[in-house]
């Protein structure tokens, strides 16, 4: 149990900007054992997100409860997520060979696709959410609740399904390139689809999983299809873009 939880620190300090204990020593060998535990880190973000915005929407309008709440779920990630999904837009719009995109997604400079890709994302999930809080605060709060788990188990399913697109050690996202085992697959499922299941209504939940589901198989087909695999920034863009899916499919089905 000491070292299950070791991992989950070892994957909070990676993925988010947060403070670890002492004690957790920093392992390469834990972190790549520690992607299980990619969906309870989006429990720690979905927590902080949606009790902003509840609170935050007593006393605001529902428009700048939602930005605000984004923003510091934004400063709590380090911004990781959606830098891979920018560098993502620009290799897999601007690269027409696999060299090529991997080279455009090192680059740390943003290119068109990158900019019009993560201004669309934010506003994107922006209007979603402020049309769940503006009928009710607690709906749009579930709905962060459910959606930053679930999108982090689509980037862990793609990590366990598709084999590792860069040859050399160039990535600091090798380190978590690992396939997950089948128990940890089968805990990053039950923590990441367990607030879908348990906050949702039916309909709800079966919008949000149908839509994140066939959004995430299309982006592992493309990036098998593309690069013979995924790299950390892919990863990255399916988090946004289950994210995204989550909180579409809860408003398609709510409205």
């Amino acid at each position: 149990m000491r070292e299950q939880l070791a991992r989950f620190f070892t994957a909070l300090g990676y993925f988010t900007r947060l403070p670890v204990p002492a004690w957790v020593t920093w392992s390469p060998e834990r972190l790549a054992r520690a992607a299980a535990w990619l969906p309870l880190v989006g429990w720690v973000v979905g927590i902080a997100g949606a009790a902003a915005l509840y609170a935050l929407a007593q006393v605001l309008p529902a428009s700048l409860a939602v930005i605000l709440s984004m923003a510091l779920t934004i400063r709590l990630t380090g911004a990781l997520h959606e830098d891979g999904f920018a560098d993502a837009c620009d290799g897999l719009g601007g690269g027409w060979d696999k060299a090529q995109i991997l080279a455009i997604m090192k680059d740390s400079r943003i290119g068109s696709y990158g900019a019009i890709g993560i201004v669309l994302m934010l506003l994107a999930k922006a209007a979603a959410l402020i049309e769940l809080a503006a009928a009710s605060p607690a709906a749009a709060a579930i709905a962060l609740l459910v959606a930053h788990p679930l999108s982090r188990l689509a980037a862990a399913v793609v990590l366990h399904a598709l084999p590792y697109a860069r040859s050399d050690d160039s990535s600091k996202a090798g380190a978590v390139a690992q396939r997950l085992g089948r128990g940890e697959l089968a805990l990053a499922s039950a923590v990441g689809l367990l607030p879908a299941i348990a906050l949702l209504a039916p309909l709800q939940a079966l919008g949000a999983l149908a839509l994140a589901a066939l959004l995430t198989l299309w982006l592992a087909r493309l990036f098998l299809r593309r690069l013979g695999g995924h790299t950390g920034d892919l990863l990255g863009a399916v988090q946004q873009a289950a994210e995204l899916a989550c909180y579409v499919g809860i408003v398609a089905v709510s409205t």
